[in-house]
């Protein structure tokens, strides 16, 4: 069983989730994460999905506020060994519930072109030009909650 939860700035389990997003998404395009980026996401929302049977945290995300209708959901890392298995859609649609309950109508997200299409089956639209962030392809993928 699986369960998501808010993750609190700095403490153990946020560790483990800058962990988890390092190993998912940075390491493999040879990007490190700095640890000055840490103070920027004091104020964001981090959410994890815990593996309730031996509370390992499997997967997480954050949600950056843009302004008081929008706000934008940036690394959204599963485990390779728990991907495929829907974690990532329980992942945003929790995401989407807690961004919903505290105000907001509109998530945007930069999505790799690999990811577009799994954006696209949970209700996200591709929202203008394909562009380059340092050296990664993304489309602008936006949702009306």
């Amino acid at each position: 069983m699986r369960k998501m939860i808010d993750i609190d700035f700095n403490s153990s389990r946020y560790d483990e989730l800058v962990q988890l997003r390092y190993k998912i998404l940075l390491e493999p395009l040879g990007l490190k994460f700095l640890d000055s980026h840490r103070a920027q996401e004091e104020h964001y929302l981090h959410i994890g999905c815990i593996e309730a049977l031996d509370d390992k945290l499997i997967g997480g995300l954050m949600l950056v506020p843009i302004n008081h209708d929008t706000i934008r959901m940036m690394q959204v890392a599963v485990d390779g060994k728990y991907q495929r298995e829907g974690v990532g859609t329980q992942l945003i649609k929790y995401a989407e519930k807690r961004a919903k309950e505290i105000g907001y109508s509109k998530i945007v997200m930069h999505a790799m072109l690999t990811v577009v299409h799994f954006y696209e089956k949970n209700g996200y639209h591709q929202e203008g030009d394909i562009f380059e962030e340092k050296g990664i392809t993304f489309a602008r993928m936006v949702k009306e909650l």
